[in-house]
């Protein structure tokens, strides 16, 4: 089976021929028509998490898919041969720059019918990342006032959408060239991050969803009002993700180290922050479907690649520009051998 992979943290990513995936008794083995290309697969591929993702190497990147079910293990009940479906990997799971995956039956979903498998392959991270932030810590409600920073980028595309859907009342930064585009998506006020101060413009706020991390999300901190929330997604990890990962009291005890200048800094303002790294669902998908379905929410798909030009796309991705999402796209070459 074909595959891209990463032989040592930071080397360029190379072409190989791998095993073929292990089908678990609660496992669906995938054919990948489509693949979401994700600030994530960069940030692994760099080495970011090896700490506290500890990959084996070589290791196949990858954390989204689109595909077709090809053969489902002996205790699979909700997917049969010849679905459609499309999820996000678990993150000890990942590897979806190949031609085939074996995902658990808990994070996938029946693709929605309305969108083409390329769409579908855009989708689960970035709105499972927008549905856990939005619904599951932010419980948004409306009339409250939401934050997305960039507007225009895979998680915030979805995002405002999302919040807007919700009742909110959706600010974003975007760059002025995306700022009409946002305002179709959903955004009531769009702040211009090359030329304007979102600090100097917006107040009250209930949440924010904060992708940049730095000094972006200090001043986030400072546009919420008492009792309101950052959820970050690049910022430093806090000492609940820390516990969530199950890390040694070391590693717990350099993650408390790592955020608690931002933590100090939300107490004294009367706000919080916590970060987010998302995990894999089928039934947050399965919502997400129905949204989807209801024309709630539409996938943004700015680029596809072809499967051989995946090293060219995780390029891309440090360029920047993007609005909404690339994706890589195989054509079904069927299994050389029998999987067992």
């Amino acid at each position: 089976m074909r595959a891209f992979v990463v032989s040592k943290y930071t080397q360029p990513l190379r072409e190989a021929d791998v095993p073929e995936p292990t089908v678990g008794e609660r496992d669906v083995l995938v054919q990948v028509r489509a693949a979401g290309l994700n600030q994530l697969d960069a940030m692994i591929r760099a080495g970011a998490f090896k700490h506290v993702l500890p990959y084996k190497l070589p290791l196949i990147l990858g954390n989204d898919v689109a595909g077709t079910v090809v053969r489902v293990g002996r205790e699979v009940r909700a997917f049969t041969p010849g679905d459609e479906v499309y999820g996000r990997p678990d993150k000890d799971r990942i590897g979806t720059f190949a031609e085939r995956i074996a995902v658990s039956e808990a994070d996938l979903a029946i693709k929605p019918a309305s969108i083409t498998m390329t769409e579908a392959g855009s989708l689960p991270l970035v709105a499972l990342t927008a549905w856990q932030a939005l619904v599951e810590r932010g419980n948004v409600q409306p009339g409250q006032k939401v934050l997305i920073h960039a507007g225009a980028g895979g998680v915030g595309s979805i995002a405002i959408q999302l919040a807007k859907h919700l009742g909110a009342i959706v600010a974003t930064t975007a760059s002025g060239s995306n700022a009409e585009f946002v305002r179709e998506l959903g955004a009531d006020i769009v702040i211009d991050y090359r030329t304007q101060d979102f600090e100097r413009l917006l107040d009250g706020y209930d949440l924010v969803l904060d992708s940049l991390g730095g000094e972006n999300l200090a001043e986030s901190l400072r546009v919420l009002k008492t009792g309101g929330k950052v959820i970050g997604t690049a910022g430093p990890p806090d000492p609940a993700f820390a516990r969530e990962m199950s890390l040694n009291p070391m590693l717990r005890l350099a993650i408390t180290a790592l955020s608690s200048s931002i933590r100090r800094q939300a107490r004294k303002l009367g706000v919080s922050y916590e970060f987010l790294f998302m995990r894999a669902s089928g039934d947050q998908l399965t919502q997400i479907t129905a949204l989807v379905e209801q024309g709630v929410l539409r996938p943004v798909v700015d680029r596809v690649f072809g499967f051989d030009q995946t090293p060219q796309a995780l390029r891309s991705l440090a360029a920047g520009g993007i609005r909404g999402k690339a994706v890589i796209t195989a054509s079904i070459r069927p299994a050389a051998t029998r999987v067992r």
